[in-house]
């Protein structure tokens, strides 16, 4: 069992080195009716193909931001029903977790989390039901990654995080969409962020606080990362502030809600994500407003929805659903 693992938290090999990121992009199965996709990953990571297997970047060989290695686990024992007495992954936190910044738990022993509950303002309910505690600790609801401890998260269990996904149309200098060559759908563009931590383009989101609503999430990273507004004046503020408001309390369109396959991802903690499509149909509400990177963004710009772009995480296949709804290009 993990219990017995070889704590690295404190090891120098697990100082900071440039990240690491593993392959961008991997099949999904899709249903023929889009909709709001809020069934479980894990669950449906079951019907993938065997070549890609499940949570495939929750195994990525190197873990981001170090040179911890995972321990290799096969597609036939990532269920932690599949009986593996042999397994005894490294454990690994990073140093940035270890100094106990405000948005991260302390180690287990030295507090007692409520898991699979609302924890005082710490949600600790997972959208894909209840997960499995042994030793005190929380088991990935998908299986086994390699990886024991927190690693970069922050929360034991689900880090909760909101994906706000920012479309409008494509047009040409006389406002007319403008169709793709090939499949003669009109093309959708959306906000895009460059990763500062992993170099790769992705959609601006954030962390959930705690006792947050999920709303307001949305808006405040979008404004944060592709707008920069912290650092704007006063005056902008308010003018990004309405704007953005404007186009954020349409009820938007749900696109995701669970668990996310994502390389920070340890065998106790998590991420998992609600994205939500919010559409400038007219281009007149943030299309209007410059793109800025901020906060954790290294660049940011519109990005036309093409199936060729790689993308951090799973965030491929949030657009998919987002094209084939709005039927456009993909």
């Amino acid at each position: 069992m993990w219990l017995n693992n070889r704590d690295l938290s404190n090891d120098s090999a697990a100082q900071a080195v440039p990240a690491v990121s593993c392959p961008s992009s991997y099949p999904f199965p899709t249903s023929k009716t889009i909709s709001a996709v809020n069934t479980s990953y894990c669950r449906r990571s079951s019907t993938m193909p065997s070549s890609a297997g499940p949570h495939v970047k929750s195994r990525c060989p190197q873990y981001p931001g170090s040179n911890i290695k995972r321990l290799s686990v096969p597609d036939d024992k990532v269920d932690w029903t599949q009986k593996w007495p042999e397994y005894e992954p490294v454990s690994y936190t990073a140093p940035s977790v270890l100094n106990n910044p405000a948005w991260a738990d302390p180690d287990i022993g030295s507090f007692s989390p409520k898991f699979n509950t609302v924890d005082g303002a710490v949600d600790r309910t997972s959208f894909e039901g209840s997960y499995k505690v042994e030793n005190e600790k929380p088991l990935n609801p998908c299986g086994r990654t390699g990886l024991a401890g927190r690693g970069l998260l922050g929360r034991w269990g689900p880090n909760h995080a909101a994906d706000p996904i920012v479309t409008r149309w494509k047009v040409d200098v006389k406002g007319a969409k403008v169709h793709h060559s090939d499949s003669k759908k009109p093309v959708l563009q959306f906000v895009s962020i460059k990763r500062k931590d992993c170099g790769e383009w992705a959609i601006p989101g954030g962390m959930v606080d705690p006792g947050e609503q999920v709303s307001l999430t949305l808006q405040r990273e979008f404004s944060e990362e592709a707008l920069n507004s912290l650092s704007s004046s006063p005056a902008e503020r308010a003018k990004i502030h309405q704007r953005i408001t404007n186009l954020f309390k349409s009820s938007g369109f749900m696109v995701y809600k669970g668990y996310v396959d994502d390389p920070r991802n340890t065998d106790n903690s998590w991420m998992e994500t609600v994205a939500v499509n919010f559409h400038d149909d007219l281009g007149n509400s943030v299309s209007e407003l410059p793109l800025e990177a901020g906060d954790d963004a290294g660049q940011v710009q519109w990005v036309d929805l093409d199936s060729s772009f790689p993308l951090y995480a799973n965030h491929s296949h949030f657009l998919e659903i987002v094209a084939k709804e709005r039927k456009a290009h993909w």
